[in-house]
């Protein structure tokens, strides 16, 4: 069989399947491949972009199912004449390779369960005890399809390799649909930045050496308070290429135990330093004994979030430098040199090219951080893009929150917005604001927003004077608004205000009602 003997719609549909496998599903040009590969039979969409649609699954949509069926009808026939002996030409075997490469994925989506949501432990559940069962069947199926006389062989680790992949591609899908919810253009952008930050704009190059390479590469994520950040980073910390060890059946790390956040301002410089790079015994006091800290607990396959990357000290910064330079650290108090050989993630809210100029931040180090840079969207600007989006957003909520009721609450909070939402209301608190309005909704059936007049002269804080609104207050406001500290956290941070604007670990102490100790200790300047 040669390509003179095909159809030109199968010659079409074949090439157009097999760029799917190497496109980024987030973005229009996997459905325009879609409607090439079907021709007349393709379904329109509602969306030119893959968005969050509970409870659908989203990988079998009606014309994904009609994409890999053709896929698989185009196989057999190929396969069929590559078994009487017929030599492939040289697009041919390309085309036979990529189209197995979709079968195969697309039968894996079957024994890889639809995870209900990122947070779901979906892996340990079912997937992981299952796992050497579906090597076996995946297994058959490649050894089937690509065992085939006229095709060039492929080894044991090739087949591992691509299992491995698959999984990534499986795992990045659905970890970027559930951390990016909405039905609007910033939306689909931020799903589509996602995806090539762990696989790049190249998925075809990643996969054949890029894997190898790109934990090197620091991902920072900016953008305003509350509009997910930290979800972000989670869905590429869960996301990285991990390799399928075929003498045990499994996968060489658990994904879901691979993953840490730190946020960096919920502790003192010192334990900053100790949660980062550990300490030895004695190191300062109360170091009882040695402790690993996060970069050296990582492991090669796990992710690291440094959360509020702008508030790390200047002294901090220059052996986090040395870490993204050289891959090195040592423990604090500690010579012996160990290697850093998992993904750095860094997220800010702050401008950090302001910070720069304010001598706070290390210019050195935000070139270091920002080969890849992914901005999260405020609420603000979806809205403006699709007001629908609102009832899209609450909806998720609900769902979240109350799915007994779920349709039921979304009505109602939809038609209270629809009465009550102020006119341009640019949504301060972004995404998490929207959530606490659903809750006091929910509870009291009423949510006071903050008045324009509040917005203006308080910078997006009700009830601060405008004299007192320094970045550390902004912080603290914000994380006491949306619950974000421990009554420890809550002190430390307290004190180191106090102690900042009084000069004086007495006078702070005397605000306080502290002991001077205490605020000294929870303050933790290097100063007196």
């Amino acid at each position: 069989m040669t390509m003179k003997s095909w159809a030109r719609s199968d010659l079409v549909a074949a090439r157009a399947i097999a760029e799917l496998n190497y496109t980024n599903p987030f973005t229009p040009r996997r459905l325009e491949l879609e409607k090439i590969a079907l021709g007349s039979e393709f379904e329109p969409e509602e969306l030119r972009y893959w968005s969050h649609s509970e409870p659908d699954n989203p990988q079998r949509r009606k014309n994904v199912i009609k994409v890999a069926a053709k896929a698989k009808s185009l196989l057999i026939r190929l396969r069929a004449e590559l078994q009487k002996g017929r030599k492939p030409e040289v697009e041919q075997y390309d085309l036979y390779t990529d189209l197995t490469y979709f079968v195969l994925f697309d039968e894996l989506l079957d024994a890889w369960e639809y995870p209900v949501g990122i947070h779901r432990d979906w892996e340990q559940r079912t997937v992981r005890s299952a796992m050497p069962e579906i090597w076996k069947r995946y297994s058959s199926q490649f050894d089937y399809w690509l065992k085939t006389p006229g095709i060039p062989a492929f080894t044991d680790r090739d087949k591992c390799h691509l299992f491995s992949i698959f999984h990534q591609i499986h795992r990045a899908f659905f970890n970027i649909f559930h951390c990016v919810i909405g039905k609007s253009l910033p939306a689909a952008k931020l799903r589509s930045q996602i995806w090539e930050s762990i696989f790049t704009v190249n998925l075809r190059r990643y996969r054949d050496s890029l894997y190898q390479h790109l934990p090197q590469v620091t991902t920072l994520i900016v953008g305003p308070s509350g509009s997910g950040k930290e979800l972000v980073a989670r869905a590429i910390g869960l996301s990285r290429y991990i390799p399928f060890e075929r003498s045990t059946g499994q996968f060489r790390t658990d994904f879901a135990a691979s993953y840490a956040a730190i946020n960096i301002a919920a502790f003192s410089s010192n334990l900053v330093e100790s949660e980062l790079f550990g300490h030895a015994k004695g190191a300062f006091t109360g170091a009882e004994s040695s402790r690993a800290g996060w970069l050296e607990s990582c492991g090669a396959d796990g992710s690291i979030l440094l959360d509020e990357i702008g508030e790390l000290e200047l002294t901090t910064q220059v052996k986090l430098l040395r870490v993204l330079q050289n891959r090195e650290f040592q423990r604090t108090g500690e010579s012996k040199t160990r290697k850093f050989e998992g993904k750095l993630i860094a997220a800010t809210n702050r401008d950090l090219q302001i910070e720069i100029e304010k001598k706070s931040f290390r210019e050195d180090l935000y070139y270091r951080l920002c080969a890849d840079v992914i901005e999260t969207p405020s609420l603000q600007a979806q809205v403006q893009d699709n007001p629908g989006v609102l009832e899209n957003l609450v909806g998720f909520i609900a769902q979240r929150m109350v799915p007994e009721v779920q349709r039921e609450m979304t009505e109602e909070i939809v038609h209270w917005l629809g009465k009550h939402l102020p006119e341009n209301y640019n949504w301060p608190g972004n995404f998490r604001e929207l959530e606490q309005c659903v809750r006091n909704l929910m509870i009291h059936g009423g949510y006071r927003f903050q008045s324009n007049a509040d917005l203006k002269q308080n910078g997006t804080l009700p009830g601060v004077s405008a004299s007192l609104m320094d970045p550390d207050i902004v912080k603290l406001a914000r994380q006491i608004a949306g619950l974000e500290l421990t009554a420890d956290e809550l002190t430390s941070a307290y004190c180191k205000i106090a102690y900042r604007k009084t000069k004086s670990f007495e006078k702070a102490a005397h605000k306080l009602q502290l002991d001077r100790r205490t605020v000294r200790k929870k303050s933790d300047s290097r100063d007196a």
